[in-house]
């Protein structure tokens, strides 16, 4: 059984009674999804398999956690098994290509593929920005059957002529709707445009909704996709328990304080809108007594999987994220999620919530409804379909805070008051995700 990421024993609640074993799976297959720990599907997985086994294209609608990345990655491998490579193409020429928009989701994908092909043989190489330029780039050029990636590495490297998309048999668009969220969308038609055209080859596409620009995406890249939607109250919604609390500004870093001591044994991410927030929440955790870390935009990549690593091993309880966290983290035992700063877009929501009560578990979900964000609440409620209990916050709640004990932070600024300092940020920079 797998320790960590997406590689994990689902609750048999959540898992249907199709066996991986009755799919036509190579016997290397076979026996890394075994060491996986893998015996039944999950829904997404059973109707997707069938398909996508037999070369018909996906386009699937399925919540973060519910085993959509086992899904295009066993299609992956049987294509690669039942069709093989031409014998003019070249090392540098993957046969498969696997598309993600963020660097923390390639190296998950990256890490479940090296689980379920550990029996193949194949050559599986990621790539993505902020670290590791060279060897990346040697790593392809040695040779690769299945490459993930960012699109921006992945074009760099393309225009330089380090491999070419001709000799593709797989495409797989992951969180396809994140990819326009972050303005990938011209990178990503750059990168179709090179690969085999849609009748040579399987698209799998896969999101969290099936959006009309995503379905327009589909229909030009693809060929005849089915569309196969799994909903998330199927899988998601009854294991994590959401409540809201009703606070001021003022009240927020004191209502987080009050919370947190009453938790024993728990790991937690705290969302933030802004890189600043960030800043400074991590302030008065750490000048409070609680050791954390921040994961935004800026964080280096190197340092960014060090926490990571140390946050999966239980060294370190509690991140404080942007939502550059919301997806691409498969993370076990993430017992508690924050929004101390609702999101503005409703979809963030269901993406941050998903951290936790993974993979069967139970999680909580906590809202803070501020003066500031409180306007979100509504559009929040509407698209995941009920209401989110809230309540006033009770004076036992809440912490005495001193604004001294807000510590200097990493980028050396001064200590903040904690009055007046949750001003909604200008909206240039909440809607550039690249100033996150």
């Amino acid at each position: 059984m797998a320790k960590s990421g997406i590689l994990c024993r689902m609750s048999k609640k959540h898992l249907t009674d199709t066996r991986f074993d009755q799919f036509p799976l190579s016997q290397a297959i076979l026996s890394g999804l075994q060491e996986a720990g893998f015996e039944y599907c999950t829904p997404i997985q059973a109707e997707t398999l069938p398909l996508a086994l037999d070369g018909v294209d996906i386009a699937g609608q399925a919540q973060t956690g519910t085993g959509k990345t086992v899904a295009f990655l066993l299609a992956t491998l049987h294509m690669l098994d039942q069709e093989p490579a031409s014998q003019e193409r070249q090392p540098n020429q993957p046969r498969a290509l696997i598309l993600a928009p963020t660097r923390e989701l390639a190296a998950q994908i990256h890490k479940d593929a090296g689980a379920l092909a550990k029996h193949t043989g194949h050559h599986i190489q990621v790539v993505y920005g902020g670290t590791g330029y060279e060897a990346q780039r040697k790593a392809i050029e040695q040779g690769v059957d299945i490459l993930i990636g960012t699109p921006g590495r992945l074009i760099d490297y393309y225009k330089q002529r380090v491999f070419d998309l001709r000799a593709i048999q797989v495409l797989v668009m992951d969180e396809a709707d994140r990819m326009f969220d972050l303005g990938f969308i011209k990178d990503i038609r750059y990168l179709l445009h090179r690969c085999p055209p849609p009748s040579e080859r399987l698209s799998l596409l896969f999101s969290a909704t099936l959006s009309y620009r995503v379905g327009e995406l589909a229909y030009e890249h693809m060929n005849q996709p089915r569309k196969i939607v799994v909903e998330a109250e199927q899988i998601t919604a009854d294991r994590v328990r959401e409540t809201g609390h009703l606070v001021s500004n003022d009240e927020k870093i004191s209502l987080l304080l009050g919370l947190l001591r009453y938790m024993e044994d728990t790991r937690s991410i705290i969302f933030v809108n802004t890189k600043r927030g960030a800043d400074r929440i991590w302030g008065f955790l750490e000048g409070n007594g609680y050791k954390a870390a921040i994961l935004s935009g800026d964080v280096p990549q190197k340092k960014r999987e060090s926490l990571l690593k140390l946050f999966a091993e239980r060294k370190l309880a509690i991140l404080v994220a942007t939502d550059v966290a919301a997806r691409g983290l498969h993370i076990e035992g993430v017992t508690h999620v924050f929004n101390y700063d609702l999101p503005e877009d409703p979809e963030d929501y269901v993406h941050r919530i998903g951290r936790t009560a993974r993979a069967g578990a139970t999680g909580d979900a906590i809202s803070f409804i501020c003066e500031t964000y409180a306007m979100a609440l509504p559009d929040i409620e509407d698209y995941i379909g009920h209401k989110i209990p809230a309540r006033a916050v009770s004076s036992e709640l809440l912490v005495d805070v001193n604004p001294a004990t807000c510590v200097i932070n990493r980028h050396k600024t001064k200590p903040t008051h904690t009055r007046n300092t949750n001003r909604r940020p200008p909206r240039h920079n909440r809607s550039n995700p690249q100033k996150r």
